[in-house]
């Protein structure tokens, strides 16, 4: 019997995102049609947005701790969370969390590991550029971190707020995107993380300058992983 997934959302793109990988590739271990039971809670962005501009992670924890609280009401068995930046709350939740979380920073720095990289950028909102979650994650595995510049920073915070979580995908943008990798490739990157999770929806890895570890993906793997196996499967809390 798989375990109930239960996801913790915050936007709505990655986290529909998500909830389609793991749907898609349950069916090559489950059978057609079949994938583990999900459930998915989210508040509007907005209200994770006021907290997050004040860097008041305690209440951005709050929510996540409400979400997971319904997720569980649900039968969940465990719960994900589709958003890097508010990873940044993840220690202040996990402790009062009523199911088991996976940690999305950990489950792509397992991946970066494994595949033996050495020094990643990082893609995604300012708040996460500029804040721990990756390092943090990254540090204990020997793993450097380079971020884009401040200019660049900027404007992928925009890209993200004002065009990916609205599902609008420019040429524009990802042709920018693509520049910012190659800039981070000349400064001895040899990996990028999507570390939004909508990022995926316009990056494309065939075409990126550099290999893309896609958080989104991973973690809806890692999820998977953790359904189908006993309960200490998948990617540690």
């Amino acid at each position: 019997m798989a375990q109930h997934i239960g996801i913790v959302a915050c936007s709505a793109e990655g986290a529909a995102l998500c909830y389609r990988i793991i749907c898609a590739e349950a069916r090559r271990a489950m059978g057609e049609h079949c994938h583990p039971e999900i459930t998915m809670h989210t508040h509007p962005l907005s209200e994770y947005m006021v907290h997050i501009r004040t860097g008041n992670w305690q209440a951005v924890a709050e929510l996540m701790l409400s979400s997971a609280g319904k997720v569980a009401s649900a039968g969940a068995d465990f719960a994900v969370c589709p958003d890097n930046t508010i990873h940044e709350a993840f220690d202040l939740a996990v402790a009062d969390s009523p199911i088991p979380r996976l940690h999305i920073g950990h489950v792509v720095a397992d991946e970066a590991g494994r595949r033996g990289y050495s020094r990643l950028g990082i893609l995604g909102t300012r708040y996460l550029a500029e804040g721990p979650v990756y390092p943090d994650a990254l540090r204990p595995r020997g793993i450097a971190v380079e971020i884009p510049d401040e200019v660049a920073r900027e404007r992928i915070d925009a890209i993200i707020f004002l065009e990916l979580v609205y599902g609008v995908l420019k040429d524009e943008s990802r042709t920018y995107l693509y520049e910012v990798m190659e800039g981070l490739k000349a400064r001895g990157t040899d990996a990028v993380v999507l570390g939004c999770t909508e990022l995926p929806l316009i990056v494309r890895p065939e075409e990126a300058p550099l290999p893309c570890l896609d958080s989104t993906r991973l973690l809806a793997r890692a999820a998977l992983a953790r359904a189908l196996g006993p309960p200490s499967a998948g990617t540690p809390e």
